[in-house]
């Protein structure tokens, strides 16, 4: 190994969250765009052991609010995976199992969190924009560094499956398989204009001050509307109906039904909590400025100074609107969201995602697609509402050698990690068949250490 190896990230309090993670110091970079940086950290995690041909790597591409902890969001599909029959995907006493961190990711990697030698301060919104294409360039040099020579197999799903289609077009000979889950090979406008959305909910927030905000002082609004518009992609109807419904919380209330007491429904004040329930910043005080204006017409005077709202009677100062469920749900995942992500990384790699293109500047964009002659199992998602099923399978079939794979769920895009179970038992066949995976499955695998109960997850939705 030739670049340096550190095991923490100062600077960037989020690396703390992929714990046993190794950052490699590749000394300099060039992106797609002629931006250079130096000394860029790129922070991974391997199992298993390298053999001597160095050909037994499966590399597992990360999704796009992961980090490179395979175990904490795949957990599932780690195990013994045998030459016939069930097993598991991951199997680290076969394969030498590698995870790269995407620059952009708070997770440790080159990103807005970590320092431009140039000024000494974090690069926030001064960090140049990668491409996939500029991960995979800077990941092969990870893994020359490792030792690999060729990867067996290559997976991942969502923004992770980007990549997976752009580390094909490294050729057959060097990787080997591919398996893009819930992933297109460009973006379409659809997916485009949902993170659009996202980053400018982010924009709105005053907090953000145009990518100059301190960590202390984060925007947290807007990274929770951004973070809530996403939940709604990420699932479907059918599965929040299943989830929720109309439920509310702590329904066995009688305000939860929405119905008041007489002084409840005499009381300003409660109706405008009603009216701003679930408003975060919310002006707790007594009065407050109303700058509303009298209609045209009206006789009586305009209302545009202080206003006193009443309290109504003591059985009012405690009252608390109704919480369906549903809204519950999305800020909850909103504030665990504020605790472990950045918002100006997270507008870095949604703008990544805009602009993934395997075509761009090699051709058009079928005969790109045509040229990926690796063995290809392709997985999609059946109510997948971000990348839709028919866009999938239409991919597929531009592929000289791919296998598609409908998963059944009603989960959408999140099914990608929720039907581990089918999505397993499909890659595990899909090994068993192929050269080389087949190869090195039927050979007699390295002794490893038992995992333990499967952990909880940091990164879990539901």
């Amino acid at each position: 190994m030739r670049f340096e190896r550190r095991s923490d990230q100062p600077e960037n309090p989020f690396s703390r969250l992929a714990p046993d993670q190794t950052i490699a110091i590749v000394p300099e970079f060039t992106f797609e765009s002629g931006a250079k940086i130096h000394d860029v950290p790129v922070a991974y995690k391997t199992w298993g052991v390298l053999n001597a041909e160095g050909d037994n790597c499966m590399l597992i591409c990360h999704p796009l609010t992961r980090s490179v902890d395979v175990e904490d969001w795949w957990g599932n599909c780690w195990g013994s995976c045998p030459i016939e029959g069930k097993g598991k995907v991951i199997d680290e006493s076969k394969f030498f199992i590698v995870c790269l961190n995407v620059m952009g990711s708070p997770y440790g990697s080159a990103s807005p969190l970590t320092v431009n030698l140039k000024t000494g301060a974090r690069y926030g919104p001064e960090f140049p924009l990668a491409t996939i294409r500029d991960d995979c360039r800077l990941h092969k040099m990870v893994l020359d560094d490792l030792g690999v020579k060729s990867v067996a197999i290559c997976l991942g799903g969502s923004m992770a499956g980007m990549h997976v289609y752009e580390w094909a077009l490294y050729g057959s000979d060097y990787i080997k398989l591919i398996v893009p889950i819930s992933a297109p090979a460009k973006s379409s406008a659809w997916s485009m204009s949902w993170t659009e959305s996202q980053r400018q909910s982010i924009f709105t927030d005053p907090k953000y001050k145009d990518g100059y905000y301190s960590l202390e002082e984060p925007p947290k609004q807007g990274m929770t509307a951004a973070r809530m518009n996403a939940m709604l992609t990420y699932r479907t109807r059918a599965s929040y109906e299943r989830r929720f419904g109309r439920a509310v919380m702590d329904n066995s209330e009688p305000e939860a039904a929405g119905i008041l007491s007489k002084d409840e429904a005499d009381s300003s004040d409660v109706h405008r909590r009603i009216h701003n329930e679930g408003h975060r910043h919310m002006n707790t005080s007594s009065s407050f400025s109303t700058g509303l204006q009298t209609p045209k017409g009206c006789d009586s005077p305009a209302i545009n100074s202080t206003k006193s709202l009443d309290a109504g009677s003591k059985d009012t100062e405690d009252y608390k609107p109704p919480v369906y469920s549903a809204h519950s749900y999305l800020r909850y995942q909103a504030d665990k969201f504020n605790e472990r992500f950045d918002a100006n990384c997270y507008i870095h790699l949604s703008r990544k995602m805009d602009s993934h293109d395997v075509s761009f500047r090699r051709g058009p964009y079928k005969e790109i697609i045509k040229s990926i002659t690796q063995p290809v199992l392709v997985v999609a998602i059946e109510s997948d509402v971000l990348y839709p099923l028919y866009e999938i399978r239409a991919l597929s079939k531009l592929l000289p050698a791919s296998e598609f794979i409908p998963v059944k769920s009603d989960e959408g895009h999140d099914g990608l990690l929720l039907e581990w179970e089918q999505i397993n038992e499909a890659i595990v066949a899909f090994m068993q068949k192929h050269e080389p995976t087949r190869s090195l499955i039927a050979r007699e695998g390295v002794a490893v250490a038992p995992k333990t109960a499967t952990r909880g997850s940091l990164f879990a939705s539901w």
